[in-house]
């Protein structure tokens, strides 16, 4: 069973492996401390375990002490995490770090290792999300709901060590239960890679809009390669490049990605105004470019611009509830802005400005549906208006 699973793994490229465990003090990076690490290491066919128990320097709540059997008393003069973090470190890196929940350990071990001075970003899977991938007819995903379900054998639950053994015993259940090549699949389509391309990294994805936004990714030589908009930008670039829900001609894009760069756009109009104008300037290899029609304008003169000056639409950012304003001058999208009179020093009717049909296309029906502008340099007869 030990040779199919290591097998299993190897196909997805993820040796050697470490199943890792931890108890806390509580719930929050920020306030809680590791009181326990539990470590199965999986390594050129041999499995190492390992285990310490570390003093908090804090209390344990009773209630976490109730449920970890682990003490105030068992962990006084035990070693601090920084005292284990060298030798620690060692022990994990390199590895595929998995963990029930993984989010929760890997988040903890971070933070201690940065107190200690250490960068901790290792590829990540988490069992609870692998589970899900390959019994999705399944309702619950719990360290218990496994227990149950594929008959492992518990040594003391709620001890780091205990648990970090029940994740390496459902991961040699699997090739007795999934065929290779769909587990492998799934053990590649579920491991949140640290570097997911290029220089892209997933401390980098982590500084991405978490709202509306456009994104567009380069290959080699800076070559434009697509550009997406999202009402969730920082999640649809990790879903693009971490393989979660991949198309095949999403894996031969997110092969060629090198570089990502991406626009907050504050709201969904902007979204498409900023995605329409980098797919026309950047034309970009796995996007469809938008077909010409015979309908199209192809300048000012064929589309007359039907206010007295620059217009500002007005909208809110759904990550931040800060406002965001669009300025249009001309079938030109010229950006957004925080406020309209940050706006308004741009609308210089003296500018010349390119017509855009791609701004001309999302825009013209809107503003014949009675889309509220502001005019900044408005005739007589506009003010707060709409077109008629």
């Amino acid at each position: 069973m030990l040779e199919s699973s290591l097998n299993a793994a190897q196909t997805a490229g993820d040796l050697p492996l470490v199943f890792v465990d931890l108890e806390t003090t509580g719930g929050s990076v920020g306030e809680h401390r590791i009181t326990e690490v539990g470590v199965v290491e999986v390594a050129q066919g041999q499995v190492t375990r390992w285990s310490t128990l570390v003093d908090p320097g804090q209390s344990i709540p009773p209630f976490i002490q109730q449920l970890t059997g682990i003490t105030d008393k068992m962990v006084r003069g035990a070693p601090s995490f920084a005292d284990i973090a060298a030798g620690l470190y060692e022990r994990l890196a390199g590895k595929l770090f998995i963990a029930h929940n993984a989010a929760f350990d890997r988040g903890f071990l971070r933070a201690e290792f940065e107190r200690a001075g250490y960068s901790f970003n290792p590829d990540v899977l988490c069992t609870v999300r692998l589970s899900r991938a390959l019994f999705p007819g399944e309702k619950r995903h719990g360290l218990d709901a496994l227990v149950e379900r594929h008959a492992l054998v518990p040594s003391d639950r709620h001890r780091a060590l205990a648990d970090a053994d029940l994740l390496w015993q459902f991961w040699q259940r699997l090739p007795a239960l999934v065929p290779e090549d769909a587990l492998a699949a799934q053990i590649e389509r579920t491991t949140r890679r640290h570097v997911l391309a290029g220089d892209i990294t997933d401390e980098l994805i982590d500084t991405a809009p978490a709202g509306h936004g456009v994104y567009a990714f380069y290959g080699e030589n800076d070559v434009p390669l697509y550009v997406g908009r999202s009402v969730r930008v920082r999640q649809r670039v990790r879903s693009h490049l971490s393989g979660d829900r991949r198309s095949s001609r999403e894996q031969r894009m997110a092969q060629q990605v090198r570089r990502v760069e991406w626009r907050a756009t504050g709201g969904e109009l902007g979204a498409l105004l900023v995605e329409a104008q980098w797919i026309a300037m950047l034309k970009p290899s796995f996007n469809r470019l938008p077909r010409v029609s015979k309908r199209d304008p192809a300048d000012l003169g064929a589309a007359p611009w039907p206010f007295g000056g620059a217009v500002l639409v007005q909208e809110q950012d759904n990550a931040n509830g800060a406002d965001v304003f669009h300025l249009i001058d001309r079938w030109c999208y010229v950006g957004a802005f925080a406020s309209s009179a940050e706006a308004a020093l741009l609308a210089d009717p003296a500018v010349e400005r390119a017509f855009e049909l791609s701004t001309w296309r999302i825009l013209q029906s809107r503003f014949e549906r009675g889309l509220s502008v502001q005019v900044l340099q408005p005739s007589e007869a506009d003010g707060l208006t709409s077109p008629a």
